[in-house]
């Protein structure tokens, strides 16, 4: 005899109700729909507001405060906009802050480029693309630490694959590519190596936009004879270009707090020429232990982030209406 799974699902709803007491059945049925509703999103609002809401605002409170984590019994004293004054006129957090922009532009730009060519080549459906997209999408399942790590034993100029391949197409020596020791190739080397772990990602992202334009509209730019050139400008690159921007977007908030892989490969160094935004923070916050003044410089950071995301959310909202 089969039992249908409504007939389970009416069994399972009785048992419940008879379970219930009676003056909760009765405060549940007085309940509006929108009531109901509240009181199940209530637990998710909750957390919400412990893990991300309270801190924020503690942060806030903190950096107008003379705040010592690692004295914590010390009296606290407000230094009204001393800590953001400090921040603000420090050359070293300027300089982080263009160390930082630097990064973002570069590896939103490869991997916008890149990411994009590769989602074009695969929409194509040549033999095999299966097996490639999934060899192409490894390195963004892996985790940055073994990523960082991959990289710093194939940096290593002696035993390293890549300054051994390098010196094949080059000829120089081995012992002379030094890619995190050098000051000049230090920022590259975090470069290729955040490019080759994230450009999957964007390629996904481009490929869901390709993937989303009708083939009619093709069918009919050929029969008006464009050419395919012409195709892809007037009609890929337009109708892809929201998730592009989507790309970009989120692989900019990402790149803009990045911290474990410059940790990883270089620390910082050498010297402070890839001390990112976020590496500062770091030593303020846990090395000077200044934790009024970390706590401006992450506010800091986080409107800027905010109001630039703001912006080109609307710039992308445009795109989309257009």
């Amino acid at each position: 005899m089969t039992i249908s799974h409504s007939s389970i699902v009416e069994k399972a709803a009785d048992a419940t109700a008879r379970a219930t007491p009676v003056s909760v059945a009765r405060r549940v049925r007085g309940l509006s729909d929108r009531a109901i509703a509240w009181l199940f999103i209530a637990p998710a609002i909750s957390l919400l507001l412990a893990i991300n809401i309270f801190p924020l605002l503690w942060a806030v409170y903190l950096s107008f405060t003379n705040y010592r984590a690692n004295r914590p019994n010390a009296p606290v004293q407000g230094v009204g906009l001393g800590n953001y004054q400090r921040v603000l006129n420090d050359p070293d957090i300027w300089q982080a802050m263009q160390t930082t922009a630097h990064f973002v532009f570069w590896t939103i730009l490869l991997q916008t480029v890149i990411g994009f060519t590769l989602a074009y080549l695969i929409d194509r459906k040549f033999r095999g693309h299966a097996f490639w997209t999934t060899i192409i999408l490894i390195p963004m399942m892996l985790s940055p630490a073994v990523v960082g790590n991959f990289w710093r034993f194939l940096y290593e100029p002696q035993i390293g694959l890549f300054a051994y391949a390098v010196s094949l197409v080059s000829g120089i020596p081995t012992s002379d590519i030094q890619m995190l020791g050098n000051v000049s190739l230090a920022p590259w080397a975090i470069i290729i190596v955040d490019t080759w772990m994230w450009t999957p990602y964007v390629m996904l992202i481009c490929l869901a936009g390709l993937r989303s334009i009708p083939d009619y509209i093709y069918e009919a730019a050929e029969v008006d004879r464009a050419s395919p050139w012409r195709q892809f400008w007037s009609i890929t690159v337009p109708m892809a270009l929201p998730f592009i921007m989507l790309a970009v977007l989120f692989r900019g908030i990402e790149n803009f707090k990045m911290f474990d892989m410059v940790t990883l490969l270089t620390g910082g160094g050498p010297g402070s020429v890839t001390e990112v935004a976020s590496i500062t923070l770091k030593r303020a916050a846990f090395e000077s232990w200044a934790t009024g003044r970390a706590s401006a410089f992450a506010i800091i950071l986080f409107v800027a982030v905010f109001g630039l995301a703001n912006i080109y959310v609307k710039a992308l909202n445009k795109v989309k209406q257009r």
